[in-house]
């Protein structure tokens, strides 16, 4: 019977770290932020649109490659989503960089809600974690 209860608090650990996993921390939220303004001075700097994007695509496949627990922001799809809807933005609706990292910033801290109705995953009422104007 211990044993079992063992292994019980084990899967709960796993399950919730798995969870915590996928949402980001303050610090996270804050580097990604930074991460956007950096992408508008690169559109200021001339950096197109389709070259950024591209990049970032390329950079994603990278990442992969190491184990999730390593990985900054990008630990899976729904984070390679928001990112690069944020990025998007920076080229598709251009506005100064402070602006920009403002609203992914309010975005992600929005992404860090974990919703106890849907299993622990991060409540996500659009369902790509996108950034809309």
């Amino acid at each position: 019977m211990a044993r079992w209860k063992s292994l019980l608090a084990a899967s709960q650990i796993l399950c919730l770290t798995r969870v915590l996993a996928g949402t980001p921390t303050y610090e996270e939220c804050q580097q990604g932020g930074e991460f956007i303004r950096n992408a508008a001075l690169a559109r200021e700097a001339g950096m197109t649109r389709q070259t950024f994007l591209d990049r970032m695509k390329e950079d994603f496949v990278l990442i992969q490659a190491f184990p999730k627990e390593l990985r900054w922001f990008v630990k899976d799809a729904a984070d390679e989503a928001f990112l690069l809807a944020a990025a998007e933005q920076v080229f598709d609706h251009p506005r100064p960089p402070v602006h920009h990292e403002s609203e992914f910033l309010s975005a992600c801290g929005a992404r860090t809600v974990v919703n106890p109705d849907a299993g622990g995953q991060r409540d996500d009422p659009g369902g790509s974690g996108a950034i809309e104007r």
